[in-house]
């Protein structure tokens, strides 16, 4: 284990770092949050409100900012929640760059812009882990930040995506595989995850209907429009919406599933559904997109081509054929939690100068 770090570590200000999870982003904070903690570091953790009261987070002030009636009035002015994110981030960074000696690291675990653009005036040791493809405002501060940043990236294929402005290095999301236990399988596949149009569950209900199964669906449902229009029609007794489960309750639904369904229709920087279903031992049909594959091994999944529904459902039967207990090798030896801290212990030691003397 790497010596006692104070870690200020930054989250999302979109939604809390609390169960039940919003997405991947949220509970990915969580765990690294708590495995820090339980390793002995003292973590700050900055974060939406609302986020585990066990994590002492500090939250993010996303409502503390309104502007001005005359700010309000230009016509080029941001929506009044963009400009909230934006106080709140400002404010933090502006309280680092004041009080360096607080911390010896900091690893911004957000999607927002200004903790990459303001990190060198911290002065402190600094990482952002890239949990996204290059989008307009995070590809700018990256362009223009100090190269002596440091960047993790969530896959092989978020690194490659990025690799036109940082270079960064690979450090696969974890699941927690004491929490994510392996269960005994059953006759229903399941889709979980946030109910939107890019995660596509819809896919996955059709691609069930072909290989000839009933499936369960749990999450967030966070486009009211999308579900009306692409899920309340297709439920059945055989297409069942479990609603948005508390962890215990998600846990229990993976393990009992035959197989696991992903179906993005964009490129998914790493997939961690994929994951959670593995440490549940519960193997996978996915299409192959962005990191979802770097997590399936042969014994653990099934790909079928982007899009392909048809062969989504031919996946989904050959997945149902493979060893539970593999699946669950799988995840602890590629997947767990223990070995993403791991790695980013090491990072972080990596880039702190009296470590870097020793």
């Amino acid at each position: 284990m790497s010596e006692s770090l104070r870690i200020c570590l930054i989250a999302s200000s979109r939604f809390p770092v609390a169960e039940p999870f919003a997405g991947g982003l949220e509970a990915h904070t969580h765990s690294l949050a708590t495995e820090l903690i339980r390793r002995g570091h003292e973590v700050s953790l900055f974060a939406a409100p609302g986020s585990d009261p066990r994590l002492g987070a500090t939250e993010l002030g996303v409502e503390a900012f309104s502007s001005s009636p005359t700010a309000r009035a230009d016509i080029g002015a941001r929506p009044e929640q963009w400009m909230r994110e934006h106080h709140a981030y400002l404010k933090l960074m502006l309280d680092l760059s004041r009080n360096p000696g607080r911390y010896d690291v900091v690893h911004n675990n957000s999607l927002h812009h200004l903790p990459v653009a303001m990190a060198e005036a911290t002065g402190l040791p600094f990482v952002t882990t890239l949990h996204t493809p290059p989008v307009p405002w995070l590809e700018s501060a990256a362009m223009l930040a100090a190269s002596s940043l440091a960047y993790a990236s969530v896959s092989r294929h978020t690194a490659g995506a990025w690799r036109h402005v940082v270079d960064s290095t690979v450090i696969l999301n974890g699941v927690d595989t004491t929490a994510w236990m392996p269960g005994p399988g059953g006759p229903a596949a399941i889709w979980f995850g946030r109910l939107v149009p890019e995660k596509a569950p819809h896919l996955a209900i059709r691609a069930a209907r072909a290989a000839g199964m009933e499936i369960e669906l749990a999450g967030p449902c966070l486009d009211q429009e999308y579900f009306d229009r692409e899920i309340a029609p297709l439920l059945d007794e055989r297409v069942r919406y479990l609603g948005h489960l508390r962890h215990e309750q998600l846990v229990h639904a993976v393990g009992r599933a035959l197989v696991s369904v992903v179906t993005p229709i964009w490129d998914e920087p790493y997939g961690l559904v994929a994951a959670e279903s593995l440490a549940c031992g519960t193997p996978v049909a996915a299409f192959a997109r962005g990191g979802v594959p770097e997590i399936l091994d042969e014994y653990s999944g099934r790909l079928a081509a982007p899009d392909d529904v048809e062969a989504l459902g031919e996946a989904m039967i050959a997945a149902s054929r493979l060893s539970r207990e593999d699946a669950r090798r799988r995840a602890v030896a590629s997947c767990s939690l223990d070995r993403m801290v791991d790695d980013y212990e090491r990072l972080y030691d990596s880039l702190i100068p009296s470590k870097l003397a020793a």
